[in-house]
């Protein structure tokens, strides 16, 4: 017998309206036992997806509030599910919530009304991660990146892929199954074509990734310098607010600063570092290799020069030390003069907002190489990654086998290519990949 789940769907603490919700075959019945509307309409007569008035049964006590009954098929889970919408205090979400448990129901686990809505076929295990990623999301980058996964919109390029290398499968198998037929060379050719256009458009998908992620994730950026050059300033200034000490004394800052802003709708993470410098200072020394590891890790580093004064040893060591990396050379200090051997990409006064936009647009384009085409297909988990990854490996190998007139080896690199590609929605994933996707969701959804 299956169980009936229930939880409390809405965040924690007090609100203005909280939501109960049941799933299982046991839901109505719960209901009918709780919720009692005004009117005449009895709650098993309710229609489906129509909301109703009445008073919800929380054991020691009454709310006033609404229900709504979703019926199976026709639901999120699948399953015949009803949702209790009660003012949001603590004590009644827990007691209505208590309530149901009483009647029967048990508590749901993390992200345990999504997995039935996966194993009951009513979602991909990609749109799964896509809504978690719009739960989670904190720019709207991340959002519009989450939705993609949410509506299907990968799934379905996963199915025409692999309905593609079914279709190479189908001639091939035919051709052992049935040797008297024989596989002529236009079927061959027909097979060759599927089999590079699988590679060609997985290529591409994985080519997306670095994109995809730093919309995700958002973009690490390490602020380095000197000390003095004004970088807490220049953090300071992107945040619009003050986050960063700052002061005159050289070497302020021992340790990094970090911040969110949001450029274009994606987050950018700064990181104000300690001042590098040959320094005799223990600690000092300590900030300053903990800034050149943030240089390592990072998407891009503005370097900040002072531009009041010519360049020094120890800003051509910062030069240096950046030449390989992704970066933006900032000349800070505009408002008190300029020197004119310095040459950067920007040119900035921290401290009164001179440059700061121009300074955030070139983030971007240097990022992204211009603006950001949300309309594109990103890849962003790294899970999708290493199984289109392990799909393309597959469809090379079928295709080398072709040209050493070997078809029935590569027919199993293409059943191996189809299993990489079904990884992605879900469809041979294993279930340790699916227990730990739905573990990071919260209870309740």
């Amino acid at each position: 017998m299956s169980k009936t789940i229930s939880a409390i769907s809405t965040a924690p603490g007090v609100g203005g309206v909280a939501i109960i919700r049941i799933s299982g075959e046991d839901a109505l019945n719960i209901a009918e036992k709780m919720f009692s509307p005004l009117g005449k309409t009895m709650v098993s007569d309710f229609e489906p997806y129509k909301m109703y008035v009445g008073e919800i049964d929380g054991g020691s006590f009454t709310d006033f509030g609404m229900c709504v009954f979703f019926k199976a098929p026709k639901s999120y889970t699948g399953e015949n599910m009803v949702e209790f919408h009660c003012h949001g205090g603590i004590a009644i979400t827990r007691g209505v919530l208590k309530k149901t448990f009483e009647l029967g129901a048990v508590p749901a686990t993390r992200g345990e009304f999504t997995k039935t809505a996966f194993l009951n076929g009513k979602m991909s295990l990609s749109s799964c991660e896509g809504l978690i990623d719009m739960i989670n999301s904190e720019s709207v980058g991340e959002v519009k990146a989450g939705y993609y996964l949410y509506r299907e919109k990968l799934n379905k390029k996963i199915r025409a892929l692999q309905s593609e290398l079914t279709y190479a499968l189908a001639y091939i198998n035919a051709g052992i199954d049935y040797p008297e037929e024989g596989v002529t060379e236009d079927n061959y050719d027909g097979i060759l074509a599927a089999l590079h256009k699988v590679k060609n458009e997985v290529s591409e998908m994985i080519s997306k990734y670095g994109t995809g992620r730093k919309i995700k994730n958002g973009v690490k950026v390490a602020i380095l310098g000197k000390p003095n050059t004004g970088k807490s300033s220049l953090l300071n200034s992107l945040l619009d607010y003050d986050k960063a000490i700052v002061s005159s004394v050289a070497g302020t800052t021992r340790d990094a600063v970090e911040g969110d802003i949001d450029i274009d709708g994606v987050k950018f993470n700064l990181s104000d570092t300690a001042g590098i410098r040959e320094s005799g200072d223990e600690i000092e020394s300590v900030g300053i290799e903990k800034s050149l590891k943030i240089l390592n890790s990072a998407d891009i580093c503005l370097v900040v020069l002072d531009g009041s004064k010519p360049l020094d040893d120890d800003d051509k060591k910062i030069l240096s030390e950046t030449e390989g990396s992704e970066r933006i050379i900032v000349i800070n200090k505009t408002d008190i003069g300029a020197s004119e051997s310095i040459k950067g990409d920007v040119y900035v006064s921290a401290k009164n907002g001179d440059g700061i936009d121009g300074l955030k647009k070139l983030l971007v384009d240097k990022t992204f190489g211009g603006s950001i085409d949300y309309n594109e297909d990103f890849l962003t988990e790294e899970r999708h990654l290493i199984a289109l990854k392990e799909a393309l490996a597959a469809t090379d190998e079928a295709i080398n086998g072709f040209s050493v007139n070997t078809a029935d080896l590569s027919a199993i690199d293409i059943h191996n290519a189809w299993e990489a590609l079904g990884k992605v929605s879900g469809e041979t994933a294993d279930e340790a990949i699916i227990d730990e996707i739905f573990s990071k969701f919260c209870v309740g959804k």
